[in-house]
């Protein structure tokens, strides 16, 4: 088990936003969309490669342009992430020893979260950020974890087969989990100082 490989990201971001009413990829917050806010986390922390799984009709943005990035469109966003999933994990090289799984709707990840999970990682294959007694993304898998993905069903995601094989994860505790942007409502919260 060689985890000494680069450690990348994977951003979910091709949710069809039912709830948000339009695009919620593009709302801006800040001045920069949601799904700049969830990649600019990635880069922040250092991971590389990056892999951004969006809607096939997204066009990639300009401020997103050059190969540091990978746009993979999902072209059945209405299957649910687990779709997303496997598609930004099998677009990752082979010598990418791990990856981090970022959702496009959360911007606010605090900065302190990918660094811990960078330092939770050893022999287990999943460390997870845990806050409240609950186990949500970000969460980092190691290249032998990425199987877990091609059982993943729905818009459920890795959570289901994380509660069932906790012996695979290792938590790090969080204050709290950032909070997802589902509907103009969650992304007014978000912009009250």
């Amino acid at each position: 088990m060689d985890r000494s490989g680069p450690v990348g990201a994977v951003i979910l971001a091709a949710g069809s936003s039912r709830r948000f009413g339009s695009a919620k990829q593009m709302a801006l917050l800040d001045g920069r969309t949601l799904l700049e806010h969830a990649i600019s986390v990635a880069v922040e922390a250092g991971l590389m490669p990056m892999v951004a799984v969006v809607p096939i009709w997204l066009t990639r943005p300009a401020s997103l342009d050059g190969a540091w990035l990978r746009w993979v469109r999902n072209p059945h966003p209405e299957r649910g992430v687990s779709v997303s999933l496997r598609l930004g994990l099998r677009a990752l090289p082979e010598d990418v020893a791990a990856a981090v799984i970022l959702l496009g709707d959360q911007p606010r990840v605090e900065p302190s979260v990918i660094p811990a999970l960078l330092a939770g990682r050893g022999e287990l294959p999943v460390v997870a950020t845990e806050a409240a007694g609950l186990i949500a993304p970000p969460i980092l898998l190691e290249r032998d974890a990425f199987d877990l993905a091609e059982t993943a069903v729905g818009d459920i995601g890795l959570r289901q087969i994380l509660r069932d094989h906790p012996e695979l994860v290792r938590s790090v505790a969080i204050p709290r989990h950032a909070a997802d942007v589902d509907t103009p409502d969650d992304l007014a919260a978000l912009e009250r100082p």
